[in-house]
């Protein structure tokens, strides 16, 4: 019977917890970088979100235009993003975790989306609850996808000009 695969961490002799610490505290070391640039990138998202949310304000019983607007604004820059790290660019190790993870993550708010939801039924305005319940998937997925296309079309306009 062959033996079990030695763990990535493993040093051979060593029993399994003691190096299951020694790879749980590299990961550590190996990911704390990548957890900071989430961190500094979700705070500069949801920083401009709250902006956002200040300067355009929704009122009870109005269309949340804001928070369609600001999800699919994240949604069209992640599908312009994707494209350029994929397949123009090879960025940094960080710059994903940065920009993809924490300032569009930061910046879009789909638990805010649902509790606008919630809150248009509370209030009786259960038709605006539902019309905004189903845009938003829809604007958010036409804007990935439209953003990605035109981006690509782009490329490779600018790819086959002399």
């Amino acid at each position: 019977m062959p033996s079990p695969p030695a763990s990535p961490c493993s040093d051979g002799d060593a029993a399994p917890s003691r190096t299951s610490r020694r790879h749980r505290a590299r990961t550590a070391r190996e990911q704390a970088p990548v957890f900071a640039a989430v961190a500094v990138g979700g705070g500069i998202g949801a920083v401009a979100r709250y902006a956002a949310g200040v300067t355009w304000p929704t009122y009870a019983g109005a269309f949340p235009w804001t928070t369609l607007a600001i999800n699919g604004v994240g949604c069209a820059v992640i599908g312009v993003f994707m494209v350029l790290i994929t397949d123009v660019w090879t960025p940094h190790r960080l710059v994903r975790p940065f920009f993809g993870t924490g300032v569009l993550g930061g910046f879009t708010t789909f638990s805010t989306y649902a509790i606008k939801v919630q809150r248009s039924v509370d209030e009786g305005h259960a038709l605006l609850g539902l019309t905004y319940m189903m845009t938003t998937p829809l604007v958010a997925l036409a804007a990935v996808w439209s953003s990605a296309a035109v981006t690509r079309r782009l490329l490779m306009t600018r790819r086959s000009s002399p």
